[in-house]
């Protein structure tokens, strides 16, 4: 048995989604829609059971499930970070699978990270070892000040690795998702 995380594939992934019917009807929850079907069709293909981070309770634990695979960590201010995508990893289901699949563990990226440009990127500290501020998050995407943040979380910018990984369009539809109403 072996546990596999699917997650989006940095900038390849915003052309595929964008293109999709989901996004194209204006429905709501199109990624989630979207998700579904692949990761879903993807799972029966290969003879697994799909799991999704939406439509619960109860909620599969992502994160934890995230920390045990020896690919992913949470970096100093507690997002999660991986090697290649850095703080703009994410999962948009898992599927498990009936016969094992290996990946070598690697090491954090933020053990190299000497100047850990996480910790001071947030114009309101809403993110720290402390815990996520969500209010705080919330109120300043809101402000004309929070328009930086609106098109990619300043933090997971900061991070040196990803760099690239996520297009503006693509994080200002997540941010819009998180904090309906935003201005444009």
């Amino acid at each position: 048995m072996s546990l596999t995380l699917i997650g989006p594939d940095g900038p390849a992934f915003w052309p595929i989604f964008a293109a999709s019917a989901e996004y194209e009807s204006g429905l709501p929850d199109p990624l989630d829609r979207w998700s579904a079907r692949v990761i879903g069709g993807l799972a029966a293909t290969l003879g697994g059971a799909a799991h999704f981070p939406f439509g619960g309770p109860p909620w599969p634990p992502f994160i934890a499930w995230a920390e045990a695979s020896g690919r992913i960590y949470r970096s100093p201010v507690g997002l999660l970070v991986h090697a290649r995508e850095g703080m703009w990893v994410s999962f948009r289901g898992a599927i498990a699978l009936p016969y094992p699949v290996f990946e070598e563990a690697v090491a954090s990226p933020c053990v190299s990270c000497a100047d850990q440009p996480c910790r001071t990127a947030c114009p309101v500290g809403a993110l720290t070892d402390q815990g996520y501020d969500v209010p705080a998050c919330r109120a300043h995407l809101a402000t004309e000040a929070g328009r930086a943040c609106r098109t990619g979380c300043l933090v997971r910018r900061a991070c040196p690795v990803g760099v690239g990984r996520r297009s503006e369009v693509q994080s200002a539809f997540h941010m819009a998702a998180f904090a309906p109403g935003l201005p444009a």
